[in-house]
């Protein structure tokens, strides 16, 4: 079997970096875990081509050459998602698809026409899809209510990819979340239970990237690191050594959840294993709002005081916020705003909530019938998908505002300094030099936001202060002032495409109401007109 295995576009969003990327002159943030996992799992015997089409689009000859295409996805990635089976089928090709958006709306790839759907996880539902193509099925959808053990993972086919055009790879260490969050969909997916590898097979994958001469950034893409607390522990006791061994040569990321704050040990153990940056879904300052979706691991511990820990420690903290809860008071958007500015926190992953399909909000939701159309995705530019309990057009309005000012250069140079300078400022002793890469996007950013933005003359006295007392945080300093590039201009972006839906939203209640006034003045016409003894 001839296999094309594609990746499809991602549009730009809180996530591309598109900006600093450009900076940079890298093509992509990461690449497609699952994608090149699949790839490890398919038969030797198969011949392979792997496309990112973030990257580069694949050829005429690819498609002439294959038999077959492979296509995962999320859920932002669905007009190329739909785009690539069009073309497929009608170039005569059978078409696989997998991945989150597939195996969370089945019903849209099977309307696009693939023939085989790979849901849930690929390492109990491609064997059955390979018996499939084995008796010759011209179709199937594979399903596995069943978790597979992921100890039996294989490493990812990291050989398919071009290592030069990505900011970061990718790595995972666990699946699952043991945490009910009512908005989430981790759990529907990979269950409840966290599922962890060996840290033998974490080095291993640790190895085969360093001896591929990878030496940047490596995403361990967990959504829930700590999730198996025990178990992490284990990894990161093995893995410092071999860190210290290698000289440090990657700058580890990963995501948790905020009760981090609670185990001093895991902290520093994170730390002195290389990790620089944690991603924490905070959602909300408001206790409230927390309690209504079920993340009451967030109602442990002040806020403030959990992120400012795990700062000091020297973690910097990328969080998730959400706007539109269920009885949400006025003013979240100002108080979301007030608290990122608080905890010194550079990027909040901010958001208007989004029920995703089969998440215990969406089955609320839909027995309250306050869903509306659309597929719900965490996008910046998406307004709501259901009815929330105060109007859209308000939180809307919030949101972007907040969006606005949190992503204006002086407010985001100013948290970023006041982050770093509260950062403990141990690293790992690295033999690892900057990279090319890293120095075009220094080079740039000294010109943009040391001699053409307005913030000029705070970025020098801040970057020197940096430079004097927190020396070996400098390089990180400068990529998160980087990585504002991207926002300053996105920002403009989400404004306008917000400010769109509003407009159309308000035509269509407007439309609504002259519908409504039609309808009565025809009933009262009707009315008048009847005889008086039909009356």
């Amino acid at each position: 079997m001839k296999a094309l295995l594609l990746w499809p576009l991602m549009p730009n969003s809180f996530w591309s970096y598109q900006e600093t990327l450009d900076m940079a002159g890298l093509r992509s943030t990461n690449p497609p875990l699952g994608l090149i996992t699949v790839a490890a799992l398919l038969p030797s015997t198969w011949e392979l081509r792997f496309c990112d089409r973030n990257i580069r689009p694949e050829t005429d000859a690819d498609w002439e050459w294959c038999d077959l295409v492979i296509i995962s996805a999320m859920i932002i990635q669905k007009q190329d998602f739909y785009t690539l089976i069009q073309k497929a089928l009608a170039l005569g090709k059978k078409v696989a698809v997998g991945g989150p958006y597939p195996t969370s709306y089945p019903e849209v790839a099977l309307e696009a026409g693939a023939q085989y759907l790979i849901l849930d996880e690929g390492e109990c539902t491609i064997p059955l899809f390979l018996e499939a193509i084995e008796r010759g099925d011209a179709h199937g959808i594979f399903r596995s209510a069943e978790k597979p053990d992921v100890t039996q993972t294989p490493i990812a086919r990291y050989d398919l990819l071009n290592l030069s055009a990505y900011l970061a790879i990718t790595v995972q260490f666990s699946r699952g979340c043991p945490f009910q969050c009512e908005f989430c969909d981790i759990i529907n997916l990979y269950g409840r239970k966290p599922r962890t590898k060996t840290p033998e097979q974490m080095l291993q994958e640790f190895e085969a990237l360093y001896n591929l001469g990878w030496r940047r950034y490596i995403f361990v893409v967990d959504d829930n690191f700590i999730g198996n607390k025990r178990n992490a522990k284990l990894f990161l006791r093995a893995l410092i050594p071999w860190m210290e061994a290698h000289r440090y040569p990657f700058k580890l990321i990963t995501e948790a959840s905020l009760n981090l704050a609670e185990d001093d040990e895991l902290i520093e153990l994170m730390v002195k294993a290389g990790f620089i940056l944690v991603f924490m879904g905070i959602e909300t300052p408001d206790v409230d709002s927390l309690m209504g979706i079920n993340k009451v691991q967030n109602t442990r511990k002040a806020l403030v005081d959990s992120c400012h820990k795990i700062t000091r420690a020297g973690l910097q903290i990328m969080s998730g916020f959400i706007m539109g809860f269920d009885h949400e008071k006025p003013g979240a958007g100002d108080r979301i705003r007030d608290f990122i500015q608080e905890t010194g926190i550079p990027q909040g992953q901010f958001s208007l909530l989004q029920a995703l399909q089969n998440t215990a909000m969406w089955n609320r939701l839909k027995q309250e019938g306050r869903l509306q159309q659309g597929l719900g995705t965490f996008h910046q530019g998406a307004i709501m998908n259901f009815v929330p309990t105060r109007p859209v057009e308000e939180i809307t309005r919030e949101y972007i505002d907040a969006f606005w000012e949190i992503y204006s250069p002086e407010p985001y140079l100013k948290r970023t300094f006041r982050h770093f300078m509260m950062m403990n400022g141990w690293r790992g002793k690295s033999d690892r030099s900057i990279t090319a890469e890293e120095w075009r996007l220094f080079w740039k950013l000294l010109w943009r936001q040391g001699v053409v933005r307005s913030v000029r003359l705070r970025f020098w006295w801040q970057l020197a202060a940096i430079a004097l007392r927190k020396p070996r945080l400098l390089t990180e300093y400068l990529a998160t002032l980087g990585i504002g590039e991207h926002f300053f201009n996105y920002r403009y972006e989400v404004r306008a495409q917000l400010e769109k839906q509003l407009e159309t939203l308000k035509q269509q209640q407007s439309k609504t109401l002259e519908d409504d006034v039609d309808r009565q003045e025809t009933a009262q016409s009707a009315e008048l007109t009847v005889p008086v003894r039909q009356r």
